[in-house]
Order: structure tokens, then C-alpha cells, then sequence
């Protein structure tokens, strides 16, 4: 028999966590720095315009430049941090199982897997089913607050919270599929989703997983993913056999 003390145990999590720091600590320090250097407006606008004039298409939404919050603040660098981290321990790759988080219904508030419910309106909905995930909040009132957001938010404190701010969301776009994750973010630590992400699930599978939000939100490259997929669809049914 073995005993393991909880000493070994407490000694363990802390040479887990130490080694977790280490390997995120120099993008965390890359991106405090860069907050810190966006703290100067002019510096700011520049740079954000020459991201939003870089990649991306017509589908993707517009860079902010006309937010003067202060960027480097204990509140923006404890959200980089939580982000960063959540990207590094999900369970969600491209190739792998789709984790099948517990998610709640805005509309009915019932409580479904994510796998179960994906349906919606959509130009791709003869090829694909579409559901919205809403997260906790990025941008709170009471936290890493941001000027130009539509509406303030504060932290989501209960379920019902969450599905307050959800209905907002789903009044923007009406006819589509929106659920919450749990108040675990079971959902958001799954699939890595903080701030925000664009993911394809095929056969329960990853198929598409696209880099984290803002500056990786590219609506272009799902709408790429799916016209490449609806071409082969067609190209499959059309194929002729020469014998």
C-alpha cells in the first residue's frame, strides 16, 4: 500500500503551477509590455489602424482605436493572465474530440451538452448548424472596463445574471441559437474561448479552431472553411467513375 501525504500532494500542485508560470511568463510579459506601450494614444491609434488595415477580410469586425481607457492596468494584465492560461489547458484541438460542456438555453433555460444543440439561421445552414456561446464577460463595468463597448456589463455574480446580459445578444440576432455557459465556465476553460473564438465540430470532432480573440477572430477564415467544405460537398456528389 502506498500512502501519499498531503504534504507530496500540496507539493506537487505548487511545482505544477511554478512550471505553468514559467512557460507562460514571457508571452504574458510580451503582451504587458505591449499594453503598457498602447497606454500612449497616438502610439495606440497607429497601431491599431495598421492591424486593422493587415489581415482579414470584409467579414471581420472592425479594430477599436477609439477606446483612451488605460490599457495597462492589475485588471487588464489579471485578464491576459486568465486568458493565456485558459489557451494553454484546453481540451479543444483541432483533430481531437469536441468536448461536450454543459451549456444553459437562453430562451427556455434548459440545461443541455453543446453538442446537442447546434442550430440556427445561417447562410451555411444546408451545410452547417450554428450556436452562440456566451462566456463571461471580457470587458465588465467592474473589471477591465472598456468605453466603447455597447453596453456595460458588470460580472456575472449568479445564472441569472448571464442570462440577463445573453438576452441582449440574442436580441442582436434574432432567430439564432444562443446558449450560457455554466457558471464553472466549464465551456470557456474547455475550449480555451476567453475572450472570444470561432470554432467548426464535425462528427463530434475539432475540425477548425480559429486564435483567440480580438486580434484572432477572423470571420474570414470560417467563411473560407465552410465555402472549401460546401465545394467538396458538391464536387463528392458530382464525381463521375471512368471504368
Amino acid at each position: 500500500m502506498h500512502v501519499v501525504s498531503g504534504g507530496s500532494v500540496q507539493m506537487a500542485l505548487a511545482l505544477k503551477h511554478a512550471a505553468l508560470c514559467l512557460m507562460l511568463l514571457p508571452r504574458f510579459l510580451l503582451a504587458a509590455v505591449m499594453l503598457w506601450i498602447l497606454d500612449f494614444l497616438c502610439i495606440r491609434k497607429k497601431v491599431l489602424l495598421r492591424m486593422g488595415q493587415g489581415e482579414g477580410g470584409p467579414d471581420d469586425p472592425p479594430v477599436c482605436v477609439s477606446d483612451s481607457n488605460k490599457m495597462f492596468t492589475l485588471e487588464s494584465l489579471r485578464a491576459v493572465w486568465y486568458g493565456q492560461k485558459l489557451d494553454f489547458f484546453k481540451a479543444a484541438h483541432v483533430g481531437h474530440s469536441a468536448p461536450n460542456t454543459e451549456v444553459v438555453a437562453v430562451q427556455d433555460r434548459q440545461t443541455l451538452r453543446i453538442l446537442d444543440c447546434m442550430r440556427g439561421k445561417s447562410q451555411y445552414a444546408d451545410i452547417a448548424d450554428s450556436l452562440l456561446v456566451y462566456i463571461e464577460e471580457a470587458h465588465p463595468s467592474d473589471g477591465w472596463v472598456s468605453s466603447d463597448a455597447p453596453y456595460q456589463i458588470p460580472k456575472h455574480r449568479c445564472i441569472e445574471d448571464r442570462l440577463r446580459a445573453a438576452q441582449l445578444m440574442l436580441s442582436e440576432v434574432p432567430g439564432s441559437q444562443v446558449v450560457i455557459d455554466t457558471m464553472d465556465n466549464s465551456s470557456n476553460a474547455a475550449y480555451g474561448a476567453y475572450f472570444e473564438r470561432l470554432y467548426i465540430l464535425r462528427d463530434q470532432r475539432v475540425v477548425y479552431q480559429g486564435g483567440r480573440g480580438p486580434e484572432g477572430y477572423r470571420i474570414s477564415e470560417l467563411r473560407d472553411w465552410l465555402e472549401q467544405y460546401r465545394h467538396d460537398l458538391v464536387s463528392s456528389k458530382t464525381a463521375v467513375l471512368h471504368v
